[in-house]
């Protein structure tokens, strides 16, 4: 069974923060490099950070030093926190393996709206 729960998004004003989770099936999950994704209105959908499974991260410029990625393998969980958030963060975030494409599964994501 395919299984991806975003959470965690809500409205926040600029500069604050929150703190996303994903819980995905192992079938996605176990032994894949994981990432966040965001699609804001009108846009694609763009790779935020991505995750290996050893825990080593990468990030886009635009969220680097301000998003941190991390995952729990045992609980097929990534986290994703977010700090001084701006306004052009506002999107609907996913979660999923690396890679995916439109044809894969996607879950419903968690809106995250920044207010200036």
């Amino acid at each position: 069974q395919v299984l991806l729960v975003e959470s965690g998004g809500g409205l926040v004003q600029a500069g604050g923060s929150l703190r996303l989770s994903c819980a995905a099936s192992r079938s996605i999950f176990s032994g894949n490099t994981m990432g966040w994704y965001r699609q804001a209105p009108g846009k694609q959908r763009d790779l935020v950070a991505h995750i290996t499974t050893g825990g080593s991260a990468n990030y886009a410029d635009s969220v680097k030093g301000r998003f941190t990625i991390s995952r729990d393998n045992a609980k097929n969980t990534m986290y994703l926190q977010m700090n001084s958030l701006k306004p052009e963060d506002t999107a609907v975030y996913y979660c999923h393996r690396l890679g995916a494409t439109t044809f894969d599964y996607w879950g419903q994501g968690t809106q995250v709206t920044v207010s200036s």
